[in-house]
């Protein structure tokens, strides 16, 4: 009489459970974060003369902004400055207008 070993897949089990396998995919992504980067003041008065700047002279503008431990891109132009709900609104190539705030604005990049 010969043993039936299943070898290898008598440890599967563990590896389709659901919750497992989305704890592992959170894990990963927690992992990842970052802290927020802080400004200073001449690194924030430099951003808002960026944007100034590309406002007055119609240039793209390529802002980094920080969400939820990530840093993303969002490129387009300066479309409008809202000093009561403290945003920049970014009109893109495809002519969607695109809002960021100003506190989650960590870098800004005029493209000539």
């Amino acid at each position: 009489m010969t043993i039936r070993d299943r070898g290898l897949l008598k440890w599967l089990p563990a590896a389709f459970m659901p919750e497992h396998r989305t704890l592992l995919h959170e894990l990963a992504i927690d992992e990842l974060r970052q802290a927020k980067p802080l400004l200073d003041e001449y690194q924030i008065t430099e951003m808002e003369s960026c944007i100034a700047y590309s406002m007055e002279f119609n240039f793209p503008l390529i802002i980094r902004k920080w969400t939820d431990g990530f840093t993303c891109e969002e490129k387009g132009r300066a479309h409008f400055i809202d000093h009561v709900r403290k945003e920049v609104r970014l009109k893109t190539k495809d002519g969607v207008v695109v809002r960021v705030a100003f506190a989650d604005i960590v870098g800004v990049k005029v493209v000539e």
